[in-house]
């Protein structure tokens, strides 16, 4: 490592410090409490079990849960590219998440969010491949969607 780059790196720590930086999950960070205490409601749809099931690797299986999370999904499909046969070779998958933090003990709605995000797929002439491409884009959005919830929550733990 240069001299330069060491000196820069003795300078920045500071700076971070001074501006409040913190990680957020380490000691007294505001989402020390979040891993392993929310508890997702069961799922209805493939779509809301791929999603639990991305939110509880992120947030971790609650063990001893303080939280309860509600999350209403909306998903729908948009044909985007058409052939000079009028096929559409190409879908975007459109998903918003609306989800509900709520106090187990109380059942009092403490946060409440927002997210949206999007993927694709292309469509094939063998059904099978088009079939296979269109759960693996549901399976991708469900992924970014719990990415999403739990960056928000994250940023706005300390708020609850």
């Amino acid at each position: 490592m240069s001299s330069f780059n060491r000196r820069f790196l003795l300078l920045a720590l500071p700076a971070l410090a001074a501006c409040g930086f913190e990680p957020v999950y380490g000691t007294g960070g505001s989402a020390e409490g979040l891993r392993g205490s929310i508890l997702v409601d069961e799922p209805t749809t493939q779509d809301s079990f791929n999603l639990v099931a991305q939110l509880e690797k992120r947030l971790g299986r609650a063990q001893a849960p303080v939280y309860g999370m509600s999350v209403t999904l909306k998903v729908d499909e948009k044909g985007l590219a058409i052939s000079g046969s009028n096929d559409i070779t190409r879908y975007n998958v459109l998903g918003t998440a609306v989800y509900v933090l709520r106090n187990l003990g109380s059942n009092e709605q403490i946060y409440k969010g927002t997210v949206n995000t999007f993927t694709a797929y292309s469509a094939s002439a063998q059904p099978v491949a088009t079939l296979a491409a269109k759960r693996d884009a549901s399976e991708r959005l469900m992924t970014a969607l719990a990415d999403k919830i739990t960056t928000d929550l994250l940023i706005n733990s300390g708020k609850f």
